[in-house]
C-alpha cells in the first residue's frame, strides 16, 4: 500500500509501513480509482499552501493543551494536598479529572502520537507520553491505533477495535446467544473501558504483539516493554491512588466512589466518540479474501468504513479533539485536528465528484442511536438477514 503525500511526515509513515510489514498482509486494490486520493491530496496541499499555514497545532490547540492538562492535574493536586475533604468536593474533583482524562486522550495525546501536534518529534513524543499519565502505555497505543485500526479499519481479524470478546461489533464475528443482550450490557462495558485498560489490557497486548513481532518495530523487546508497563502502572497507582489516600487523607469510600466515577466518565466518553465513527448502520465491514485482498483502495476503504457526526457543534468538536470529523482524520491522520473543520468541505466535495460515499450524522444523538441500533441488529441476527437480502 502506497500513501505518499507532502503533508504527511516521512518519519510517521516510515514507522507505519514498518509496522504493517509485521502484520498479516492486507492487499488494498490499487486499481480502484487511484485518481481520487491523488486529487484529494492535491486539494488539501493547496489549502495549506494558499493560506501559508502549518498543518500542525495553532494557538487554539496550544491553549487547549494547557486547559486539558490543568483539568486533570489541578483536581489531582488538590486531592493529594488534602484541600478537598468533604465527599461533595472530593467527588467533583474526580469528575473533573474524568473530563480532563478524556480531554488529554482525545485532544492532545491522540494528535501527538499521530505525529500531528508538532513538526518537532520531541514535542510529539513528550505529549504522546501523556497516555502513561492516565494509565495507558504509549507503545501499545501506537500499535493498536495507528496501525491495526487506521490501516485496517473495520477489517475482520485485523482491526482490534472491532474484535471484542463479549460484543459482536462486526457481522464476521460469530453470533452467540449472549449477544442478544449486548444493547443492554454494552454501556456498562464501555464505562469500564479505561479501568480494564489500566488493569489488564496493556499486559494482554504485549503478549499478543510479541507473537506478531510488532514490539520490535518500536525498538522494544518483550522484557523491556513489560518492565516499562509495570513501572508506568506502578507510578500511576502511587500518584492516583496512594498519594490521595496516604497524603491527602481521603476517606477510603470517598476515594473509591470518586476513582471509579473518573474512569466511568472517561470510558463512556471515549467509547461514545469512537464507536459511532465506525460501528453504525451506514458504515461497511470487510474481511480479506484468501490472498489477503480487499475490494477497495485504502482511501476509499476509509470512506466506506468511517463516519462523521455533529459537525455543526463547535464546542463539542473542540472538546473531543475534532474526532467528530473522523473521515478527515482517517484520510489525513497526521494533520492536527484543528484543521479538520476546514478540510471537511474539500473531502466531501471530492468524494461526491468521484461518487464515493461520505457518511455523516447531523447530530451526536443520531450517531449514537445508529450505533446502538446496529448493536441490536448484530446481536439478534437481523443485520445478517438484511445483508443477505441486499447481496441477493
Amino acid at each position: 500500500m502506497r500513501i505518499p503525500s507532502r503533508i504527511y511526515s516521512r518519519l510517521y509513515w516510515r514507522q507505519i509501513i514498518k509496522l504493517m510489514q509485521n502484520t498479516r498482509a492486507v492487499k488494498f486494490n490499487v486499481e480502484d480509482q487511484p485518481e481520487f486520493f491523488k486529487e484529494l491530496r492535491q486539494r488539501v496541499n493547496q489549502y495549506f499552501k494558499e493560506r501559508e499555514i502549518s498543518r500542525h497545532a495553532n494557538l487554539n490547540m496550544k491553549f487547549k493543551t494547557g486547559f486539558m492538562i490543568a483539568l486533570y492535574i489541578i483536581p489531582l493536586s488538590l486531592l493529594i494536598a488534602g484541600v478537598t475533604q468533604s465527599f461533595g468536593w472530593s467527588f467533583l474533583m474526580w469528575v473533573l479529572m474524568g473530563l480532563g482524562m478524556s480531554g488529554i486522550g482525545l485532544s492532545i495525546m491522540h494528535d501527538a502520537n499521530h505525529g500531528a501536534y508538532s513538526k518537532n518529534k520531541n514535542v510529539n513524543n513528550a505529549l504522546g507520553f501523556l497516555v502513561n499519565l492516565i494509565g495507558g502505555y504509549h507503545v501499545n497505543w501506537k500499535i493498536q491505533h495507528n496501525v491495526l485500526h487506521h490501516s485496517f479499519t473495520n477489517i475482520h481479524e485485523h482491526d482490534e477495535d472491532i474484535q471484542k470478546a463479549i460484543l459482536r461489533l462486526t457481522p464476521d464475528t460469530k453470533r452467540k446467544p449472549i449477544h442478544r443482550l449486548q444493547i443492554f450490557y454494552a454501556p456498562m462495558l464501555y464505562s469500564l473501558m479505561t479501568i480494564y485498560w489500566f488493569l489488564s489490557k496493556d499486559f494482554e497486548q504485549l503478549v499478543r504483539y510479541r507473537k506478531k513481532n510488532l514490539l520490535g518495530t518500536q525498538g522494544k523487546t518483550f522484557k523491556q516493554a513489560m518492565l516499562e508497563v509495570s513501572l508506568y502502572k506502578l507510578g500511576y497507582v502511587i500518584v492516583t491512588i496512594v498519594l490521595p489516600l496516604a497524603v491527602g487523607g481521603q476517606v477510603w469510600w470517598h476515594f473509591l466512589i470518586g476513582f471509579l466515577a473518573m474512569h466511568f466518565i472517561c470510558g463512556m466518553i471515549l467509547a461514545l466518540i469512537f464507536q459511532p465513527a465506525h460501528v453504525i448502520e451506514e458504515t461497511e465491514f470487510f474481511h480479506t479474501d484468501e490472498d489477503g485482498s480487499v475490494e477497495n483502495n485504502w482511501a476509499i476503504h476509509q470512506l466506506k468504513t468511517t463516519a462523521n457526526f455533529a459537525n455543526g457543534s463547535r464546542f463539542f468538536s473542540w472538546f473531543i479533539g475534532g474526532l467528530n470529523y473522523q473521515v478527515e482524520h482517517h484520510l489525513f491522520p497526521n494533520v492536527c485536528h484543528v484543521h479538520y473543520r476546514n478540510l471537511s468541505p474539500i473531502v466531501k466535495a471530492t468524494a461526491e465528484e468521484f461518487n464515493i460515499p461520505y457518511h455523516e450524522h447531523k447530530t451526536f444523538y443520531g450517531a449514537v442511536k445508529s450505533h446502538f441500533t446496529l448493536l441490536y441488529k448484530l446481536g439478534n441476527g437481523q443485520y445478517d438477514i438484511e445483508h443477505a437480502r441486499a447481496v441477493a
